[in-house]
């Protein structure tokens, strides 16, 4: 199969609609808030079986087979091993302090925070690992045989190596853990292959770093202008009130909107250029997203929340999966004769590091 002709249908696709997925989503929430949020595991594993069924990749649709006790048992595990213990070295170490042993004190608290710092990028690896090995392809799954635990180390210098030299770093510290997490991976018979380049998301990364800087100096000139705007009003009371005006109008517009912008199109060249160095086997892939798409998909998922009071956040999953389908591109050949099952151990507690965190999916 060869998929390099870009007249070509897309390698992947998606037909749900939201209708659909409204079906599953609101009575999905409806059983969360009843359940005390227990019936989440099973709400996710309920939406998931729709987007990966409506989702094709080449000419098969994927399969999703986790289940919402997998994502339960994980999370039971996590607040077991790791969240009472945490809560316990807290409640140690603040008895500590108030008995006059301060440096113990202040270690034992700060431990907590260490480990969680650690764990975060164990919870990322085991994430992609576990969704890797609950999605089926033509009856094939992915996974890896390596647990996170090393990665999780990688995942605690890097990123605060990343931060040390005045934040300079942090596009390295970005592409090499997706390198390291993807590279760690397969499907099927083959592993994927990860080479994202830190120098080819530098100069957005750059823009995004100096923006302080240019507010700065933006500031000034915005409050000169109002001070004597308000100075020809005014006099001097008018001046300093014309200055302090156009500046909270300058910060807000900057954090607001410069900002966030800027931090957008630095994500959306860095996801670019991540999913474009990503290899499965003779397969490449691609991601074809623009800044403003990103935008849009944002500026909409905002608006939906805040139109519906809040229940339109239900939706949000369907809206990034659709996105990231959407977008997604492979070029390149698979030999169907070749694709055996994989031989990596199953995942078998789902997502309860990630759940814990409260982090996203994509």
């Amino acid at each position: 199969m060869d998929n390099q002709d870009t007249g070509a249908e897309s390698a992947f696709g998606f037909d749900g609609n939201w209708q659909d997925f409204a079906k599953i989503a609101l009575p999905n929430l409806l059983l969360t808030i009843v359940t005390l949020g227990i019936y989440r595991f099973w709400a996710t594993t309920r939406e998931r079986k729709y987007l990966w069924s409506h989702s094709r990749f080449v000419d098969e649709r994927l399969e999703w087979t986790g289940t919402g006790k997998e994502l339960f048992i994980g999370f039971l595990l996590v607040v077991a091993l790791f969240a009472i213990p945490a809560f316990v070295l807290n409640f140690v170490a603040q008895s500590l302090i108030a008995r006059g042993y301060e440096g113990l004190g202040i270690a034992l608290g700060v431990l907590p925070l260490l480990i969680i710092f650690y764990l975060t990028g164990v919870a990322q690896f085991r994430a992609l690992r576990y969704r890797l090995s609950r999605t089926r392809w033509r009856g094939i799954r992915g996974g890896s045989d390596d647990q996170g635990l090393v990665y999780g180390w990688s995942y605690a210098w890097k990123t605060l190596v990343g931060y040390l030299p005045f934040g300079l770093m942090v596009p390295w510290s970005m592409t090499s853990l997706w390198n390291e997490r993807w590279s760690s991976m397969s499907f099927g018979p083959h592993k994927f292959e990860a080479y994202a380049d830190s120098a080819n998301v530098f100069a957005r990364f750059l823009l995004f770093y100096l923006s302080p800087i240019i507010l700065f100096f933006g500031s000034l000139l915005t409050a000169a202008m109002g001070g004597l705007a308000g100075y020809g009003m005014g006099g001097e009371e008018g001046a300093a009130i014309g200055a302090m005006v156009t500046t909270l109008i300058a910060l807000f517009l900057f954090f607001y909107l410069g900002l966030g912008l800027i931090a957008v199109a630095y994500y959306a060249k860095f996801y670019r250029e991540a999913v474009g160095a990503t290899r499965w086997h003779d397969l490449e892939f691609a991601f074809g997203a623009s800044t403003m798409e990103w935008i849009k998909l944002i500026v909409i998922d905002a608006l939906l929340v805040v139109g519906t009071l809040g229940i339109g956040i239900v939706f949000l999953s369907y809206r990034h999966w659709k996105f990231f389908m959407t977008h997604m591109e492979a070029s390149g050949e698979i030999l169907l004769d070749e694709l055996t099952q994989s031989t990596t151990r199953m995942a078998g507690h789902g997502e309860g590091l990630l759940d814990a965190f409260d982090m996203g999916a994509i």
